[in-house]
């Protein structure tokens, strides 16, 4: 399993100077139960803390807020994209609030002065619900969403993509060749001063050649759709969608399948490893009906997308691959393909191939 080094910042300088900060915000408001999660496989560094406010009247008691520190990526840090705009994911979640039903955190406060913590910053409510676990992924069993009925889960597959479905309900103001464009340059980002990954270079050269003949009309895309960004409520639907660091604009199958991909990725990891996992969940012919039912469009493109979605997530992992190289978490192998972990899937679909 591929394992991100989270947090490269001093976690007691950081406490401090939130402290620092909060006091300036509120008066007496402290941190408390500063800690990082399990994980982290989203854009910038995440810090949870329960914040503390006294109550009026001078009495000793205080409020616990329960809360999460999203934290643009330490340059020196080797973070796993190049730029963080944190104002911008504040204002994606401020839109996606206000002009549709898709759940998504209370924002309490947004920090662009990079001074109080040494990078712009925003704090938002800590939603309780529960999160497929991507540390071992949830396809490996042991875990609520394993041991769930079929039932269940369809809801849970239905109800995740009618927040897709509202979230493309906003227009986006980009296109897929923008994207596609974007995600070259963070290519090219990764491979400076180390060696190209001629996998990935087949893969944009496979994109490339089967472009769509009409991408059709952008959305707002939230790039990371997948269920361990979404916090589940005890009737396993939707409680918030969390993280909107990788949001952009493109056609509605960008989400739909980074959704798929990221089930498959998961799922073909724990094949490998010997076991069932789930392989009915997430099947793409029936996500693909779902969704046209609950917007009225039909998937167009889609393998062409999920090849897209799985170029996609290449990059990531061979970032990824480097920062453990970087920390002295593994060697750095003779074929650099090889810190990708699904190189054999993405081979296999643009080479035609069924796996």
């Amino acid at each position: 399993m591929t394992t991100v080094r989270t947090l490269t910042r001093d976690p007691l300088l950081l406490r401090s100077r939130l402290d620092a900060w909060l006091t300036e915000k509120h008066p007496g408001a402290r941190s408390r139960n500063v800690r990082l999660p399990a994980s982290d496989a989203v854009p910038g560094e995440t810090v949870l803390f329960d914040l503390a406010v006294p109550h009026p009247a001078g009495t000793a008691r205080q409020r616990i807020r329960p809360c999460v520190l999203r934290l643009a990526g330490d340059p020196e840090g080797y973070p796993l994209f190049p730029a963080y705009d944190m104002a911008a994911q504040y204002r994606v979640i401020r839109t996606v609030a206000a002009r549709t039903r898709v759940p998504v955190p209370e924002l309490l406060w947004l920090e662009t002065d990079p001074d109080p913590l040494g990078a712009p910053f925003f704090v938002r409510e800590r939603v309780p619900g529960r999160v497929p676990p991507d540390t071992m992924p949830y396809t490996f069993g042991g875990n609520w969403l394993f041991d769930a009925s079929a039932e269940d889960r369809a809801r849970l597959e239905r109800s995740t993509l009618r927040v897709l479905a509202d979230l493309h309900t906003l227009p986006g103001e980009g296109t897929l060749r923008a994207h596609v464009d974007a995600l070259r340059a963070h290519y090219a980002w990764v491979v400076d001063g180390t060696a190209r990954s001629p996998l990935v270079e087949r893969a944009f050269a496979w994109v490339e050649k089967h472009w769509p003949a009409d991408p059709g009309a952008s959305v707002l895309s939230l790039g990371d759709a997948r269920i361990g960004n979404i916090a589940y409520d005890a009737d396993f639907t939707p409680a918030a969608v969390l993280d909107w660091g990788t949001a952009s604009a493109g056609p509605r199958e960008l989400d739909l399948a980074w959704l798929l991909h990221q089930h498959r990725f998961f799922q073909d990891l724990t094949v490998t490893a010997g076991f069932p996992g789930m392989p009915d969940f997430l099947d793409p012919g029936r996500a693909a009906a779902t969704y046209a039912e609950l917007t009225g469009h039909t998937p167009r493109d889609l393998d062409f997308h999920l090849v897209y979605a799985a170029l996609r997530h290449a990059v990531v992992m061979l970032r990824a691959g480097h920062r453990q190289v970087r920390f002295g978490q593994r060697e750095m192998p003779a074929d650099p393909d090889a810190l990708i972990p699904h190189r054999d899937t993405l081979e296999a679909m643009t080479e035609g191939r069924h796996r």
